[in-house]
């Protein structure tokens, strides 16, 4: 019988040790959206910079390139399982690089998604280039697909034009890569930034939706997903950061804090601080939940 590793008190977040596609095969529920993190397939020795220092871009062997069908074939099989548990209306957020985003790209398509979007996350941050031999790298994509050709997706587009100064929303969005305050419980080598994972769930969920993550990491998925009172599922592999998962989401129970990183994730769009909702109680749960 399937267990989670963890579930928080209010039920808003439970994580899962194992292979997602294995995982995601095991139960029967509905997501509203999923937002993964795969591979990029760009650990190949090379070398990077961080906190000043140089460090290498191998991120494990997760992360290394299978050769391009074995590559394919791994994302149109995650892909698939993750398609299988998205309600008619859902949406799929996928970030990457070059390395492996037109990949994922080709696996919605033959999978019958729509492809709504490609973001541009425009990092205001970035590590420099040590070679001086071409450009800095720094964005990454983000493919928004929804799962029906025909049926509507939900898009928070009024939010969204609210927290751009009342304009329209663009696809390149200027944003820090991972902050300091992100990192109090530990780190993992592809963190992602709260505030991305924020607008992305408040532009395409409902308050008290479920939100899929089958690459969970350090779960910043769920914690922008518990701190915006959404509802989060994610399935990690490694042991070491299955816990830290745990003690992100433990850290943000303390309503100090959670109302500080909400001010944090609100920094980065124009609207006033004074008309951020306020958070739910720990205590509180909705509705349905997942059979483990």
């Amino acid at each position: 019988m399937l267990k989670s590793y963890y579930k928080s008190q209010n039920h808003d977040f439970t994580i899962v040790k194992g292979n997602c596609i294995e995982i995601l095969n095991q139960f029967d529920f509905q997501f509203d959206m999923v937002f993964a993190d795969p591979p990029y397939f760009l650990s190949n020795d090379g070398i990077s910079v961080q906190n000043g220092k140089q460090v290498s871009v191998n991120k494990g062997n997760w992360d290394r390139s299978k050769g391009f069908e074995q590559d394919n074939n791994f994302n149109y099989e995650w892909i698939k399982a993750c398609r299988n548990k998205l309600k008619d209306n859902g949406t799929i957020w996928v970030s990457g690089t070059y390395h492996n985003i037109f990949s994922v790209a080709q696996m919605l398509k033959e999978l019958n998604f729509r492809i709504l979007n490609c973001v541009t996350w425009a990092k205001t941050n970035p590590p420099p280039n040590l070679s001086c031999k071409f450009f800095t790298h720094s964005t990454e994509f983000i493919l928004w697909a929804r799962k029906n050709q025909k049926k509507s997706h939900y898009f928070n587009y009024e939010f969204m034009k609210e927290i751009n100064g009342g304009s329209q929303m663009r696809d390149l969005w200027f944003l820090p890569t991972v902050a300091k305050w992100e990192k109090s419980c530990g780190k993992h080598p592809t963190q992602k930034t709260l505030p991305l994972l924020s607008r992305i769930i408040m532009a395409s969920t409902k308050e008290h939706a479920w939100i899929l993550d089958p690459f969970a990491g350090s779960s910043t998925t769920g914690i922008a997903a518990s701190l915006l009172n959404r509802r989060f599922l994610g399935i990690e592999q490694e042991i070491k950061f299955l816990k830290l998962s745990k003690q992100r989401r433990e850290e943000i129970e303390n309503h100090k804090i959670r109302n500080e990183y909400l001010k944090k994730i609100y920094k980065y769009s124009d609207k006033p601080i004074s008309n951020i909702f306020e958070l739910n109680s720990s205590e509180t749960y909705y509705g349905k939940d997942l059979p483990f």
